[in-house]
């Protein structure tokens, strides 16, 4: 691509590169400029332009962007994902669904490492978005770039983006007490938390007790099991954990490298997925019980390299609603 300088004779066919204001209207850059931008320019006194023009085996900026898009995503449908029409060089994709985007981002890394005109700017991996949400957005920063460039980078970002749709309708959050009134400020965080996913909520309240827990667990209905004990789970063989083994489930893991949301477990019981809620959860601030819920919402269950990834990033804003804030000598939630 050429780009400079031209005279008003020479310009007629280029791109213009710099807005300009003629007779109280303005001509916007990005126009391919005809004979009457030329007249109505020569009018006002305009002698030449700053332009740009394509060079053979040159692709113009919302072809490339459009390209660019359609080898991130070939199956918008299939992905739950919508691409905008391109317009001054930019697709923007959004989410047709409520879940969380899969973002490959070593594709991402390699699109963007072909040619610094060729831009592609995603949310987080893993972030959860509502429908109409935007997950990416493609830029060629140039009027123009390369065929060949654009070849290579939508073949370095092929299949990069797609959306996980939440696969869950009903959960059932095992709440405990010691003795005291059900825990409503509990209740009121994870229902929060699950409402933006769609997912419906039985609760059932029971003693701090490994057999009590363990009868409800096996009788609780929702798809997706969750439990928020009175006491902090500390250990794989504490109360909650144990209640699990004793229901026939098995526990999977157990702490987190994301803080606050370290005593955090994991386990499955008749097929289902238990999460083992820590006591961070009672704020709304964001933990690493939301990462960990959300991602087995929309059907992921995060490996221990999964998890163990959680750490990079992990060390979140605390909140002052916390019950164990970050100070020399006291235990984290």
């Amino acid at each position: 691509m050429k780009f400079g300088p031209v005279s008003l004779s020479r310009a007629e066919g280029a791109i213009l590169a710099h807005s300009l204001a003629v007779e109280g209207r303005r001509i916007r850059k990005g126009r391919v400029l005809d004979a009457a931008d030329i007249a109505r320019l020569a009018a006002a006194g305009h002698g030449e332009v700053m332009v740009a023009r394509l060079e053979p085996g040159d692709v113009h900026e919302d072809a490339a962007a459009e390209t660019i898009a359609r080898a991130l995503v070939p199956d918008p449908a299939g992905a739950g994902l919508r691409l905008a029409p391109a317009h001054a060089g930019r697709v923007n994709i959004h989410s047709e669904v409520t879940g969380v985007a899969e973002v490959f981002a070593s594709r991402v890394h390699a699109l963007n490492a072909v040619e610094p005109m060729i831009t592609l700017a995603t949310v987080a991996p893993f972030a959860r978005l509502a429908p109409g949400g935007m997950v990416a957005t493609v830029k060629i920063i140039s009027y123009a770039v390369s065929g060949e460039s654009l070849r290579r980078a939508a073949r370095a970002g092929a299949g990069a983006l797609r959306m996980r749709p939440v696969v869950f309708s009903r959960a059932t959050l095992v709440s405990t007490t010691l003795g005291g009134p059900p825990d409503e400020k509990g209740h009121r965080a994870v229902l929060g938390r699950l409402e933006p996913l769609g997912i419906a909520c039985d609760i059932r309240t029971v003693a701090h007790d490994e057999a009590a827990i363990a009868a409800v667990l096996a009788a609780a209905e929702g798809e997706m099991i969750l439990i928020l004990t009175a006491s902090a789970t500390s250990d794989p063989h504490d109360v909650a954990p144990q209640a699990v083994r004793r229901a026939g489930g098995r526990v999977t893991r157990f702490g987190l490298p994301v803080d606050p949301g370290n005593l955090l477990f994991l386990g499955e019981l008749a097929g289902r997925p238990v999460i083992g809620l820590p006591g961070c959860v009672r704020s709304p601030a964001l933990n690493g019980a939301d990462w960990v819920l959300e991602r087995i919402s929309c059907g992921l269950c995060p490996d221990n390299d999964a998890l163990a990834a959680m750490g990079v990033g992990g060390l979140l804003k605390d909140s002052p609603a916390r019950g164990f804030p970050r100070e020399p000598g006291r235990r984290g939630g």
